[in-house]
């Protein structure tokens, strides 16, 4: 009894074994389960997972980099300016009449003293005549008094009357040619017509406007500055200017400095002299007008654009090499002078330092970089 009811046991518990047995042999045979394959592919290339310990490679960042240089840089005060002629005058008429002819017009460089007008001159001419010919005659009638008083014959009282009748013939006939020279209107100076203001025929009285004058040789830009820039400013200290009309470059001089401040404004006046300009450039243009204020050489300066704010601090982001290849390193900076194309930097980093100059706002300290050639130049 107890026999038989092992025989069937052992035959049940073989049949599983038997089972199991063939099961391991199909795993054998390339049958893998899902845990056993994760396990084989930790660590094989490609995968995207290190080996036991490592960290996932990082993607290499493309930028451009520049070394720091040495150089100068200057602070500068900008401004806005009205160019303005040198000298303008408004031509009066001093004659009375009509005009006769206009001889300049507007747009014309007349030169000092040439003929602009002609007023009707027939009633001046005979007036200056009619002067002369008294003159004449006093002057022939005092000659005859001198030889008289040579011989005794006239008394020195006909004598100085006969000389000072002379002497006002003589300022009349001067006046009245005085008054002829005035109906040929001349330029007072060099420079170009800007406005005509009369036409021919047109009766004149004296005073009246005739045209408007101005020199435009050379130009001048008046620039009120802060006081506090006083004392750094200094007669013929060079001045840049851009035109706004056609962004023209100028240079320009400090050609005065008012000696007094402005109570309102706080500021002084500095008129700039502009002597080269385009051809096409007229009084009343408008220029950007940029006056050094102050001047360092020999400073550590970077491109403007490697200079970025983060998390309220100003930084540069530098190449360094590691055993990896080149890696960002952060660099919070202090920074002195900025113009168009360069900050000096005056903490933080030294010269010959590669600075990062494209692609540094996506980097973070210690990233991998990959170095762009050629492209920070």
């Amino acid at each position: 009894m107890n026999r038989q009811l092992i025989d069937r046991l052992a035959r049940g518990v073989m049949i599983p074994a038997v089972i199991l047995v063939l099961a391991g042999v199909g795993c054998d045979k390339g049958e893998t389960t899902d845990s056993q394959t994760h396990q084989r592919n930790a660590g094989q290339p490609g995968s995207g997972h290190g080996g036991p310990g490592q960290r996932p490679a990082q993607q290499a960042i493309p930028v451009a980099v520049t070394p720091a240089t040495i150089g100068s840089i200057a602070s500068y005060y900008d401004a806005t300016a009205t160019l303005e002629a040198e000298k303008g005058a408004q031509v009066l008429a001093r004659a009375t009449g009509v005009v006769a002819s206009i001889v300049a017009e507007e747009g014309d460089m007349v030169a000092a003293g040439a003929p602009l007008l002609t007023i009707d001159n027939d009633e001046y001419r005979l007036r200056l005549e009619q002067a002369a010919a008294a003159t004449a005659n006093l002057r022939a009638r005092f000659q005859r008094f001198e030889s008289m008083r040579a011989e005794g014959l006239s008394s020195d009282e006909e004598f100085q009357a006969a000389k000072s009748e002379l002497a006002r013939a003589e300022a009349d006939e001067g006046l009245a040619d005085l008054a002829l020279s005035y109906t040929t209107v001349r330029a007072p100076f060099r420079g170009r017509i800007t406005g005509r203001l009369v036409d021919v025929g047109q009766n004149l009285s004296a005073g009246t406007a005739l045209f408007d004058l101005a020199d435009f040789d050379p130009l001048l830009a008046r620039v009120h500055v802060p006081s506090r820039e006083f004392n750094t400013l200094q007669r013929d200290q060079s001045v840049n200017l851009m035109l706004d009309s056609t962004g023209d470059r100028l240079r320009g001089r400090i050609k005065l400095i008012s000696p007094v401040i402005d109570p309102t404004s706080g500021t002084i006046k500095l008129t700039v002299e502009v002597p080269d300009y385009p051809a096409g450039t007229r009084p009343g243009d408008f220029a950007q007008v940029r006056i050094v204020t102050e001047r360092r050489d020999g400073v550590v300066l970077v491109p403007r654009e490697a200079v970025i704010t983060d998390k309220g601090e100003t930084i540069v982001f530098t190449a360094v090499e590691s055993e990896g290849g080149p890696t960002a390193e952060r660099r919070v900076v202090t920074t002195g002078f900025t113009d168009d194309d360069h900050t000096q930097i005056l903490e933080g980093l030294t010269a010959a330092e590669l600075v990062v100059v494209k692609g540094q706002r996506s980097l973070k300290h210690g990233a991998v970089l990959k170095i762009l050639e050629g492209a920070g130049d």
